[in-house]
């Protein structure tokens, strides 16, 4: 929720002309209709067990170390940095709470691999690892194969090649 003494400060890069929507330039700033986004730069997952969780991204999705953060890790795959870490207050989180993708937040983490055959080498990895997963499965209408899977917590993570 913004507060209102945001919005307010907010005002002048908000407003823009009655007709056609067009940003206009208030108070010397020079406005735009949208934010250009050009990449996901990184994302936090509160986890139970740093460690157990740093493990599993190190050892199955070839993420590194990046900085050890007590009590986390930053990870990274050369692309994307990936922050694990415990609750910021335990006392804040539910007793043997675990992630559930029928709550407001994350549904699931989707990692890019090169083709079919790295999908389904990460699902033998899986097997072998006794790693819970889905099957390789196309999505035509999106162009992409998926291959699901959760992490030590649950979290719902996937696999995406593009279609052959």
């Amino acid at each position: 929720m913004v507060q209102a003494d945001t919005t307010s400060r907010l005002r002048p890069y908000l407003v823009k002309e009655a007709e056609g929507g067009v940003a206009e330039e208030k108070k010397g700033l020079a406005m735009s209709t949208k934010i250009t986004i050009s990449s996901v730069h990184h994302i936090r997952l509160i986890v139970t067990d740093p460690i157990r969780s740093r493990d599993f991204y190190t050892s199955l999705l070839n993420f590194t170390v990046a900085a050890e953060l007590p009590p986390g890790f930053v990870l990274t795959d050369g692309n994307m940095l990936l922050g694990i870490t415990p609750p910021w207050d335990a006392s804040q989180a539910p007793p043997n709470d675990r992630f559930s993708p029928h709550r407001v937040g994350l549904d699931h983490l989707s990692f890019g691999v090169a083709n079919r055959a790295e999908l389904h080498k990460a699902a033998a990895l899986f097997e072998e690892h006794g790693v819970e997963h889905g099957e390789v499965r196309d999505l035509p209408a999106f162009g992409i194969t998926i291959l699901s899977f959760s992490d030590p917590d649950g979290i719902q993570l996937e696999l995406t090649a593009p279609l052959e």
